[in-house]
């Protein structure tokens, strides 16, 4: 296992895209967060009747303990930001030849899905301790008392992760597929940002049921939008709470599938 890490370690160490775009996630889910917090504050700082009932309606979603659910769902909308560098990581194996190299050097091919799992997991792991400090400094900065649930909704850390890995894990099959850098971030992006979206919001206006289950659809429900979404719909809000139990148990059974398959088809492809 150390090996591994250490192994994969080096690959990026040495990878700039991995810095720049690790860079890029640092400035862009602290930046996201700082946008609704800039929205929350106008809308509730501005003098008169209306400003207050906003807050009394609103609450402060970027407090403890309501903090950790509001950053999470804020985050998640970026999270294919670091799925660029996981694609990239597994199509630069095949580009450069290294995938067989390591096959020649004595790895089996298990532990060449192995030390890809690690970069995912490496990688997920720096996301969320990034998610953590972001929700953590808004929720002292927003502290106005004495708060005794500060940890009250901290469970959406785990929750976060789960998401992030599932996705990631999503992006490495497609890249691992694909083989091919550009026209495999090309797919993932446009099943990300449009196709998935279309299908799912065209579903849901028909209420067919299946728009909760397509492969993004399922860890994204993990993370629920924060309450103050469904001030007008709040049996709407507690529905979708409800339903994360099932969505971790569905993002748990696909990301592990993915895996599983990937190790498999490994198993029979072509070194080529």
């Amino acid at each position: 296992m150390k090996t591994l890490i250490y192994t994969e370690w080096l690959k990026m160490r040495k990878y700039n895209a991995f810095w720049w775009i690790l860079g890029i996630t640092a400035v862009s889910y602290p930046g996201i967060n700082y946008i609704f917090y800039a929205g929350f504050q106008d809308i509730t700082s501005q003098p008169g009747q209306a400003s207050t009932y906003a807050k009394m309606a609103l609450g402060n979603p970027f407090s403890f303990p309501e903090v950790w659910h509001s950053v999470a769902f804020f985050s998640s909308l970026f999270v294919f930001i670091p799925a660029v560098v996981v694609i990239m990581f597994i199509s630069n194996e095949y580009s450069f030849k290294t995938h067989r190299q390591n096959i020649i050097d004595g790895w089996s091919r298990d532990r060449f899905i192995s030390s890809k799992l690690m970069d995912v997991l490496m990688i997920t792991l720096l996301i969320t301790i990034l998610y953590f400090l972001v929700a953590l400094i808004s929720g002292l900065i927003n502290q106005e008392r004495l708060i005794r649930n500060t940890w009250g909704q901290a469970y959406y850390t785990g929750l976060f992760a789960l998401q992030t890995f599932a996705q990631l894990s999503l992006a490495f099959l497609i890249g691992f597929l694909v083989r091919k850098a550009f026209l495999a971030l090309g797919i993932f992006l446009f099943y990300y940002i449009v196709l998935e979206n279309l299908l799912v919001g065209w579903l849901s206006w028909k209420k067919v049921a299946a728009a909760s289950y397509f492969p993004l659809e399922i860890s994204d429900r993990l993370i629920p939008k924060p309450g103050f979404w469904y001030l007008t719909n709040p049996s709407a809000y507690q529905k979708d709470l409800d339903a994360v139990p099932l969505h971790f148990l569905l993002s748990v059974l696909l990301t592990a599938f993915i895996w599983v398959f990937c190790y498999w088809l490994n198993r029979r492809r072509d070194l080529k």
